[in-house]
């Protein structure tokens, strides 16, 4: 008799553990949405040279199943990110790093404007259900001591504000390296963008698998 009722559980539960297994399956497979500017489109570089293909690679040799898409577009604001976000929701991203504001510090636009533009951006991304994480920028010294304490607070605010993740500086260990960026001294080379990733796997990676 209790042969026969192992059996019959076995029976009954296939179905459930099959499935079990499969949203476990499908779980663990991440499709990440690197949102971002050149820093992130890697600027003068090779497809496999740019910032969310080095990334994918890291991540899968650390055993992640990851597909990163790469949403960088060169010269973009966060206002120009903000008004192109539904084509890069259409990727179906479960998680994003939000890597914006390097364009409207270098044009002097107000870190307000900046701020308002990213935090839509983050609220319409968790409303699709999408897990954020925040890489924020740092402001030029040439640029003034009130507009670097305003454009360096919003990002630290805004993680604050919806418990994100943040990774501080996304140049950093790069900025301002010769033999990591290319012959404009600002974007990274392709040395310039696996240092980049070095320095932010282990906090992505805490993060997917938070």
């Amino acid at each position: 008799m209790a042969r026969l009722f192992v059996i019959l559980l076995t029976i009954t539960l296939s179905p459930f553990s099959a499935a079990w297994g499969q949203a476990q399956s499908q779980g663990q497979t991440v499709r990440l949405l690197a949102l971002g500017d050149s820093l992130t489109a890697g600027y003068n570089l090779p497809a496999d040279a740019a910032f969310p293909a080095q990334l994918e690679k890291a991540l899968r040799e650390a055993g992640l199943n990851v597909t990163a898409i790469n949403a960088g577009v060169s010269g973009d604001t966060s206002a120009g990110a903000l008004s192109r976000l539904d084509w890069s929701l259409a990727d179906k991203p479960t998680h994003a790093l939000v890597a914006l504001g390097a364009n409207d510090m270098l044009r002097g636009l107000s870190p307000e404007n900046a701020q308002a533009n990213i935090e839509k951006i983050v609220t319409r991304l968790q409303s699709a259900g999408v897990k954020v994480m925040l890489v924020g920028m740092l402001a030029a010294p040439n640029l003034g001591e009130d507009y670097g304490r305003r454009f360096n607070a919003l990002y630290p605010a805004l993680a604050e504000k919806y418990k994100l993740p943040l990774y501080p500086f996304f140049l950093d260990g790069v900025a301002t390296r010769r033999d990591l960026t290319l012959d404009d001294g600002m974007h990274p080379n392709r040395a310039g963008v696996a240092e980049m990733v070095k320095r932010m796997l282990p906090s992505v990676t805490a993060w997917l698998k938070g």
